[in-house]
């Protein structure tokens, strides 16, 4: 974890949700690491990396709790662990991310996680008995936030997600893009994520001694190492985004740009599991996702400021990714 690397207060939000109406304990408990409990009203605020892990853990110390309170039975201090270690054994993603659904729902009552594979693309649905909307939102999102991460940390590599659906809607974060995808829809009225189905035949890669470090430091190992606003795969992820598709620099030059060597370059954006190739493919859908629904330009010319060459080869590209035309996603869109 890097000094620079920082979360989202949103996340704090959510952690300490419990605390709603204890304030001056909640305020208490941020001081304690270090966090200015203002902050908590600022939509756009974020904490050190550190700061939020530390709160990370003495909450479920403090709770009781490594669900935060956010379910009515939530899951006891070391049912985490006792999660993970049967991941470990299993020898697919497939195999573990079905385990893991079960094995959450042993603990939780109020959430209940499901997986479908249809043809090349896979699909985790949250279904949930949560009244409040606020607890809800909360409550899917933590939920997502967790099974995704393992996913993750079993790969040993970032999960690209296509498609996220939450069913409550809520502010717009500025971590959304590197944790939910390009095409994330708010307040859909159903919760689950889309990923290629091909990332499930990946071999689980994580033994006993990796995961005693894992839960050493789970609160980064969920939300920062793969996902975290200030990693090098989201600063070359704005640096693509801020600049036409013809003006993306090559490995090696973006890469003199900061001040790294291209080895160097390469290996920092493995550990966060990624290459240049894969953030680029990325940026490219988010480019197409949001010219589809502002709604202004033609589906050719998205086509061409996306990098494709004809429009056939974005159609085909497009269909690949969701399963829909570009025209169908924005008539869905629109409600038409």
């Amino acid at each position: 974890m890097r000094d620079s690397d920082s979360v989202a207060v949103y996340f704090l939000n959510a952690m300490l949700h419990a605390w709603r109406d204890q304030p001056q304990r909640r305020d208490a408990q941020l001081r304690g690491v270090g966090i200015d409990p203002a902050l908590l009203d600022q939509a756009d605020a974020r904490v050190p990396a550190k700061a939020f892990t530390q709160l990370w853990l003495e909450m479920i110390q403090v709770l009781d709790d490594e669900f935060f309170c956010l379910d009515r039975h939530g899951m006891p201090l070391g049912s985490f662990a006792l999660i993970c270690r049967g991941l470990i054994q299993e020898p697919t993603l497939e195999k573990a991310l079905r385990q893991c659904l079960g094995n959450f729902a042993l603990f939780l009552r109020d959430l209940r996680g499901a997986l479908s594979v249809r043809g090349g693309r896979a699909v985790i649905s949250v279904q949930s008995g949560i009244d409040d909307p606020l607890t809800r939102v909360y409550a899917e999102e933590t939920y997502l936030v967790l099974v995704i991460g393992l996913l993750c940390w079993l790969a040993g590599r970032r999960i690209v997600i296509d498609r996220t659906e939450l069913a409550v809607a809520r502010a717009a974060q500025e971590d959304d893009t590197l944790l939910w995808g390009a095409d994330l829809r708010l307040g859909s009225g159903r919760t689950e994520v889309e990923f290629d189905s091909a990332y499930l035949r990946l071999p689980v890669v994580q033994d006993l001694a990796a995961l005693k470090t894992f839960l050493r430091t789970a609160p980064q190992g969920l939300v920062i190492r793969f996902r975290n606003q200030n990693g090098v795969v989201a600063e070359v992820y704005r640096h693509l985004r801020a600049r036409g598709y013809g003006q993306w620099p090559t490995l090696t030059v973006l890469a003199e740009r900061l001040g790294l060597s291209a080895s160097s370059f390469r290996r920092q954006l493995e550990r966060e599991g990624r290459s240049y190739q894969q953030i680029k493919d990325e940026v490219r859908r988010a480019m197409a996702f949001e010219r589809l629904r502002e709604g202004t330009l033609s589906i050719a010319e998205i086509a061409e400021q996306t990098g494709f060459q004809e429009p056939s080869a974005f159609h085909r590209a497009f269909k690949k990714w969701t399963g829909h035309s570009p025209g169908s996603y924005r008539a869905r869109l629109s409600g038409r």
